[in-house]
Formats: structure tokens, sequence, C-alpha cells
């Protein structure tokens, strides 16, 4: 459980945080950033936030302007990496979309990656307890994400419906199996087996597992990646069928960008906020 501080910097009144530690589950060493609100609490809700494609810990929290409502509302944020890094695989950063600043948050089977491509536990077990024993922290955790991210938290939040107690997503992949990006991360981490594949991709899980509060999900009209990759119609089919409430958002002329989450990271954590305090 022992952390190593490589930075921190005050922010609206709390700091901001940069981390480290060796992990165990993922076999190597891990970063994440945390940013405390100036808050006196000593059990602070946590937030987590689960990064997308090529992101390193530094993404979020220094382009979507999250901290300054983090501070309002009185939660601690969480931003993990979004995969192992120099783990020695060979062509481990070849691809943007597979190895390093691609783990998917999925645990892997397949060799060379289940020695460290274990994203998926890292996110709900190792991290959590990192957090917890490190920082004053309650119970109370909610989940959310940007496209790759935002299928890692749809996925931890289906999957563990009594572990958060709020779940949002921005531009999120929600049928990876049928995605490109999904297909080729879960042929290389997953194998073959499409029970495994189901058992990582929210539309697949929704109909299953349902969690007792509204899921928010804001998507841009003008995203690029809207028609071939995200396809938010699909996990709002799941959703209706399974009588799951989602609050899905097209917001007309958005793209992919953090410019996109900026504009509406107020909201996100608001309703964040109302569910977790």
């Amino acid at each position: 459980m022992t952390i190593k501080t490589i930075s921190l910097s005050c922010c609206f009144g709390g700091n901001v945080g940069f981390y480290q530690h060796q992990s165990r589950v993922c076999n190597g060493l891990m970063k994440f950033a945390v940013y405390q609100p100036p808050s006196p609490a000593v059990n602070l809700p946590v937030l987590y936030f689960l990064s997308g494609l090529t992101c390193t810990p530094e993404n979020f929290i220094t382009k979507a302007g999250a901290q300054k409502f983090a501070a309002l509302h009185g939660l601690l944020l969480v931003m993990p990496d979004t995969s192992p890094r120099n783990t020695g695989i060979a062509n481990e950063d070849l691809d943007d979309d597979l190895g390093s600043g691609a783990g998917f948050y999925v645990d892997a089977v397949q060799e060379p990656w289940k020695q460290h491509y274990n994203m998926y536990s890292y996110v709900t077990q190792e991290l959590p307890e990192i957090i917890r024993a490190n920082f004053p922290v309650s119970d109370r955790q909610g989940i959310f994400g940007h496209s790759m991210g935002g299928h890692g938290a749809l996925i931890c939040g289906l999957k563990n419906p009594g572990m958060y107690r709020s779940l949002s997503a921005f531009s999120p992949i929600v049928n990876p199996m049928i995605s490109p990006w999904g297909q080729k991360a879960f042929k290389n981490y997953l194998g073959d087996n499409q029970t495994l594949w189901r058992g990582y991709d929210s539309t697949e899980l929704v109909k299953q597992q349902q969690v007792p509060f509204p899921i928010l999900i804001d998507q841009g009209s003008a995203d690029q990646f809207l028609a071939n990759q995200l396809m938010p119609e699909h996990f709002a089919q799941a959703c209706a069928a399974s009588n799951q409430s989602l609050q899905l958002r097209i917001q007309e002329g958005y793209d992919h960008s953090y410019y996109f989450i900026a504009t509406f990271i107020a909201d996100h954590l608001r309703y964040h906020a109302e569910l977790l305090t």
C-alpha cells in the first residue's frame, strides 16, 4: 500500500497530486493522479475517472477543468493510467489501440499480455485499496470515463452493482464486441472466447445486470467515431429492454475531444455529487 509522491500542486484550495506505486495486479510500476478538495471531512466520497486510448493520468486532470467542481462538491477525484507501461512486452508501444495506453480495462488471459495487463482488477480492486489506505475517503464511490474509459466505467459499474453509487460516461465504446477498437483489443487480450468478450461489453452486460440509479451518457453528434466505434444506440436499446434507467444526451456539434468533456464536466460532477453526497 506504499505510494510515492511525484508532485503536489495547490488547486482551487485543494491539491493535485501525481503518485506511483508497485502494483501486484499489473506486476510493475503504476501511476495515478488525485485531486483532493479543500474539505476538512475525513470521509470524502471518491470519484474515479477512466481515460481513453493513448491517455496518461495527466490528460483529464490538465484538460477537463474538473477540479473547480470537485472542490465545490467535496469530491476526491482519482485518475489512473490507461495501462501498464515499460513491461518489456515486444511491440507494446507499436499501436495506439493496443498495448501502452490501451489496456481496455480488461484482465488479459492471453500471452504475452496476461502477466501485466489486468486493468479491470487494478481499477476495481487494487487501486481502491491504495486510495483507502492513503487518503481520507469513505466507501461512497462513483465512476466515469471517456471513450475507452467510458467503456471501462460502464463495465466496472455493471459488473459490480454494489460497489459504485453513480456511473456516467463521455462518448463511451458501448459495444466493443462489434467495434474495431474493441475487437482488436479483445482478440489480443482475451483470445477467441466470445463468452469472455461478452463479460466486458456493456451492451451485453446491461441485459443481465442493472444498477439502481440512472446512468448518464453524453455523446457529441459530430464525433468522428460515432458511427463505427461508439454506437450509443445499441446501449440505449439494451437499457430500454432491460428497464435500466439511462439519460443519453446527444450534444449537437460536439466531437470526441476534451473540449467536449470540458463543456459538460460540471453536469457530470453535479450528477455524481447528488448520488454520492
